[in-house]
C-alpha cells in the first residue's frame, strides 16, 4: 500500500477511535469524519462551522452576546434553497462572526422574489464545493443564519444549537412531527423573539 494510502487509514482508524470515545459524552466536542476538513474545533464559547470541501471555515460565538437564536424554517424558499423539507439555522451577530479561510471562495445569490416577507435574502455559498453556508437578509441587517449542519462539533446540534423556535409551522410538511419543545410560530421570526 502506498505512503498516502496508509497515512489516509491511519487517520480513518484515529478519526472512528475518537469518535467512539466521544459520541455518548456530550460535555466534550464530537467531531465525526464529515466532509473533507478535519481541522474544525469546538470550545466553551465558541466553534467552527466548515463547508463540506473544507475550503470555507467560519468560526462563530455559542452563547450571548454574539449567539441571537437557534430555529428551523419550513417555509418554501427554505425548502428550495436546501433541497430538503426544512432548514435548520441559527443567528450569529456579524460582529461575532469570523471567516478564518474560504470568504474569497465564497460566491452569492440574492434575491426577494420569493421571501416570504419581501426582504432581499443573500445566500453565501462555497464556490467549490456548493455547500450553503448562511444567509442575510435585508430585514435583519448585522445578523448572518448560519446551517446548523454546517457546525463541526456535533454535540452542539444536540445542545447549544437545538432549535428553539420552529417557523412557518403551518408549512411543515404532514409526516414530520413539530420539533419538541421549540415555540411553532405560523410564519416568520420577528425580534425580539
Amino acid at each position: 500500500m502506498s505512503t498516502v494510502g496508509n497515512r489516509a487509514l491511519s487517520r480513518l482508524a484515529a478519526i472512528q477511535n475518537h469518535t467512539t470515545m466521544t459520541a455518548d459524552d456530550q460535555s466534550k466536542p464530537y467531531i465525526p469524519l464529515a466532509g473533507c476538513a478535519d481541522d474544525g474545533w469546538s470550545k466553551e464559547d465558541e466553534a467552527t462551522a466548515t463547508c463540506f470541501c473544507g475550503a470555507v471555515q467560519l468560526a462563530f460565538s455559542t452563547q450571548g452576546p454574539g449567539f441571537v437564536d437557534t430555529f428551523v424554517c419550513n417555509c418554501h424558499d427554505c425548502r428550495k434553497i436546501t433541497a430538503s423539507m426544512f432548514a435548520s439555522n441559527f443567528t450569529i451577530q456579524d460582529t461575532h462572526l469570523k471567516h478564518l479561510r474560504g470568504r474569497d471562495n465564497l460566491k452569492t445569490f440574492s434575491q426577494s422574489r420569493t421571501i416570504a416577507s419581501g426582504n432581499t435574502m443573500t445566500n453565501y455559498f462555497c464556490s467549490t464545493c456548493g455547500t450553503l453556508m448562511y444567509r442575510v437578509s435585508s430585514g435583519f441587517p448585522g445578523q448572518s443564519f448560519l446551517r446548523i449542519g454546517t457546525v463541526d462539533d456535533f454535540h452542539l446540534h444536540e445542545t447549544k444549537l437545538k432549535p428553539q423556535m420552529e417557523l412557518f409551522a403551518k408549512d411543515r410538511v404532514g409526516w414530520l412531527h413539530p420539533v419538541d419543545g421549540a415555540k411553532q410560530l405560523g410564519g416568520a421570526m420577528a425580534y425580539p423573539p
